[in-house]
């Protein structure tokens, strides 16, 4: 079967491929640097022909609200179109959990509308909602240092490493569509404090980190379950040592 992974060699779209290619599958992974740009369409039809699946696991380049939903309408929209002029049956994207949870969030704006073009657009799909990711925690961790301390959300979290959403992926783009959602989501869930705080040792940083109710996700306003599943997700096999421990002999 050919694949065309859109993002194909980002985070997820590189595990994906990979797993696809060895089991047999041929695979496209479009990005710019390949040539291939689903913003712009430069190298798009080409790529496209001949393929049965496309699997989208782009990412925005920029995460200001308005560049970021720009971003994902205009390519999302390329893509199914090139989808349709090439008789895709199965379209597939990475979403996340709680996108229609916190609309202050301009970049889960962006990706419920990309969810919203996908199912509208007539193509058998399968959307696949991921809690956070494990390979996020520092990024997170920096949005909420504030001077020599760490002030996170009281809220919970339930995060998935890299590898296992990849597993997920690459079944399925070789499954039958579902028309509808697969949620997944890490192992363990935990208080936000918790999970950055298990980071924060790991990492050896001493700063000191408390919770307060008025801080934010990146614009967003947490509830408590906003960033878990409550679909009953299948869950991923790598809990925080064994993702931290592959990190490091990765370093």
């Amino acid at each position: 079967m050919k694949i065309f992974i859109n993002g194909g060699t980002g985070l997820i779209g590189s595990k994906t491929a990979a797993r696809l290619r060895d089991g047999g599958h041929e695979v496209v992974a479009a990005a710019p640097q390949n040539g291939i740009n689903s913003v712009t369409g430069e190298g798009l039809a080409g790529a496209v022909m001949g393929a049965q699946v496309i699997v989208d696991l782009s990412n925005s380049p920029s995460y200001d609200a308005e560049a970021v939903l720009e971003f994902f309408r205009t390519s999302t929209s390329n893509l199914i179109a090139a989808a349709k002029a090439n008789g895709i049956k199965h379209y597939v994207i990475l979403s996340i959990v709680g996108t229609e949870r916190l609309p202050e969030n301009g970049y889960f704006r962006a990706k419920l509308a990309q969810e919203d073009i996908v199912k509208s657009s007539g193509l058998p799909f399968t959307i696949v909602h991921a809690t956070q990711f494990f390979e996020f925690l520092g990024a997170m961790l920096n949005s909420w240092t504030v001077g020599d301390k760490v002030v996170v959300p009281p809220a919970q979290i339930q995060p998935i490493a890299a590898d296992d959403v990849a597993d997920v992926m690459a079944e399925a783009a070789i499954a039958a569509p579902r028309n509808g959602t697969l949620e997944i989501a890490g192992p363990e869930r935990l208080r936000i404090h918790d999970a950055i705080a298990k980071y924060m040792t790991a990492t050896a940083d001493t700063r000191a980190i408390e919770v307060s109710p008025n801080v934010t996700y990146f614009g967003g306003k947490l509830a408590d379950a906003t960033l878990v599943s409550d679909q009953e997700p299948r869950l991923g096999r790598v809990d925080f040592g064994q993702w931290f421990a592959s990190q490091t002999r990765s370093t």
